[in-house]
């Protein structure tokens, strides 16, 4: 019997609302430094509604600080909130690592013109 698991709330932790991939675009066009609603919009391609509520979600999850100037907002990175998903992908980065080893290895084979040819039953 297969038993239905709610799914977490977006705002209830930083995977979650990176999950979207909206909001990853969102914080990586943040991540040279803060931006006005407005560019963010622009460069989404995104109605203004749907930029805010997914600024809303990456600022109830702390991923995101908001500043008020005058009638407008702007948004950066929180750097520090960002830290446990930095770690979390580090304990991949060495099995990415290998395979892009692996990778390269193959191609500098593939383009050597004095190795021989692969053979079939040859295990990179």
């Amino acid at each position: 019997m297969i038993v239905a698991v709610p799914r977490a709330a977006t705002t209830s932790d930083a995977f979650n609302a990176i999950a979207e991939s909206r909001r990853r675009d969102i914080l990586v066009y943040l991540a040279p430094g803060e931006r006005p609603v407005g560019d963010i919009v622009d460069a989404m391609c995104l109605g203004q509604p749907s930029v805010s509520k997914h600024l809303k979600v990456l600022r109830d999850v702390g991923l995101v600080h908001v500043r008020r100037e005058g009638r407008q907002m702007f948004y950066r990175t929180n750097l520090d909130a960002l830290r446990p998903l930095q770690e979390w992908t580090q304990v991949f980065e060495r099995f990415w690592r290998h395979q892009l080893a692996r990778v390269k290895k193959r191609a500098e084979r593939q383009t050597d013109p004095k190795r021989p040819p692969d053979r079939p039953d040859a295990k990179d």
